[in-house]
């Protein structure tokens, strides 16, 4: 009974989570205006959605940040782990409670915060003819401060489980530091760098809230142009257009997932042969 009770559970909980976006994909084929009845299956909303410029000017900003910010940040925090590796366990808390304030903190006052900065920034340069303009700069800034801790959170445990008398071995036999860097440590925390681009690259698909303070006028990620047309009344260009985002989300998470599950074997595998 209690096997049937948690299965039941979770299947009303898987429900609770997916029954709208499955709604939401049925709604984007539909090709009726209404939600309220069905007009049979079509795939005009799609390409009404690739002729509209609005939404590909917003799907190209969103991409452009997404991928600049998860590189960016993954840089970062792959430079930020391995100085916190090499800290003492007391410095290394205090630096590592530091890094996860922004992530317990909310992110409407992590957003608020940065477009405050900005503006401080900008009165500040106004006495010298500079000006900070809100817009592409701005939203690409706060997106790599919102995923620079996720990054450095994934990156960090892998640093943490390398062997590092093969890094010194390598230097032994006349590696330069980079050399014995790049041909020993990064193919071995590799999955955590993944890891982290991916996390960082999906965190800064969807995020609202700091674009939404960052972000000048005239200027839309997908978020924020959904939001906007929320507000007007929803089109059915926007559930062809969340699809994708979903299906894109889904298919990366995907991915992200074989890869961990082929790590894993593939290290279970080593393990068993030393064994041997």
């Amino acid at each position: 009974m209690k096997k049937v009770f948690s299965r039941l559970y979770l299947f009303i909980i898987f429900i609770f989570l997916y029954a709208p976006i499955a709604v939401l994909i049925v709604l984007s084929f539909n090709d009726s205006r209404t939600r309220a009845k069905w007009g049979g299956f079509t795939l005009r909303w799609y390409a009404a959605m690739f002729r509209n410029e609005t939404i590909m000017d917003a799907l190209r900003n969103t991409l452009l940040i997404a991928v600049l910010s998860a590189l960016i940040a993954t840089l970062l925090g792959l430079t930020a782990a391995l100085s916190l590796n090499r800290m003492k366990q007391r410095k290394r808390t205090f630096v590592m409670g530091i890094i996860n304030i922004p992530m317990l903190n909310a992110e409407i006052v992590t957003g608020i915060s940065l477009m405050l900065i900005f503006i401080a920034l900008g009165q500040f340069l106004s006495r010298w003819g500079y000006m900070v303009e809100f817009g592409f700069g701005t939203v690409l800034i706060g997106h790599i401060t919102f995923n620079l801790p996720y990054t450095v959170l994934l990156i960090l445990p892998k640093l943490r489980q390398i062997n590092t008398s093969t890094y010194e071995a390598a230097l032994d036999l006349g590696a330069s530091r980079f050399l014995a860097f790049r041909k020993v440590i990064l193919p071995d925390i590799m999955s955590g760098i993944v890891s982290g681009f991916m996390m960082a690259f999906t965190l800064s698909l969807d995020d609202f809230v700091i674009t939404h303070f960052t972000k000048g006028p005239g200027f839309d990620t997908l978020s924020t142009k959904i939001y906007t047309e929320v507000r007007k009344g929803i089109k059915p260009e926007m559930y062809a257009l969340s699809t994708l985002m979903f299906v894109t989300i889904l298919l990366l998470l995907l991915l992200s997932g074989v890869r961990g599950n082929k790590e894993k074997a593939t290290v279970n595998s080593s393990k068993r042969r030393q064994a041997v």
